[in-house]
């Protein structure tokens, strides 16, 4: 495994993570897998040979847990659909949240990985899971009407 270089994933979210970016309680947030690659997302496969004996080990993501920050995970299956400005403030179809109060959050997404391999007459499967986090301020829309 040491070979495949597996890895936490790259963390896309609205609000991005900024000095100057803030996103609006209530409104939805929208987490995905930035730029899914082979060794933050999978699959990726490896073959190692040591004489006449080889095994071959292949690793995927299969879901990521996010912790919101705010006492909630969502778990989400797939990588996620990155946030374009036409949605607007449409809900993610695939992975999203909504914050209900005020503050700076630190959101963690942890990626569960499974290795499958197989060689030499035998075959397994071993669980990994990585880390990364990103902090995100969300704040209220004040609107004043006369």
């Amino acid at each position: 495994m040491t070979r495949m270089q597996l890895r936490a994933i790259d963390i896309g979210i609205v609000p991005e993570e900024g000095p100057d970016r803030v996103g609006i309680v209530g409104m939805p947030q929208w987490m995905w897998v930035n730029e899914p690659r082979p060794k933050s997302f999978g699959p990726i496969t490896r073959k190692a040979t040591a004489g006449s004996a080889s095994v071959t080990a292949t690793a995927k993501v299969d879901k990521v847990v996010w912790d919101m920050g705010d006492g909630t995970t969502v778990t989400c299956v797939g990588a996620g659909t990155p946030y374009e400005d036409r949605f607007d403030t449409t809900e993610s179809p695939d992975c999203g949240h909504r914050y209900t109060k005020q503050g700076e959050y630190e959101v963690t997404a942890t990626s569960y990985w499974t290795v499958q391999w197989e060689g030499m007459g035998q075959s397994g499967t071993i669980p990994l899971d990585f880390e990364a986090s990103a902090n995100i301020v969300m704040g209220e829309a004040q609107v004043i009407t006369q």
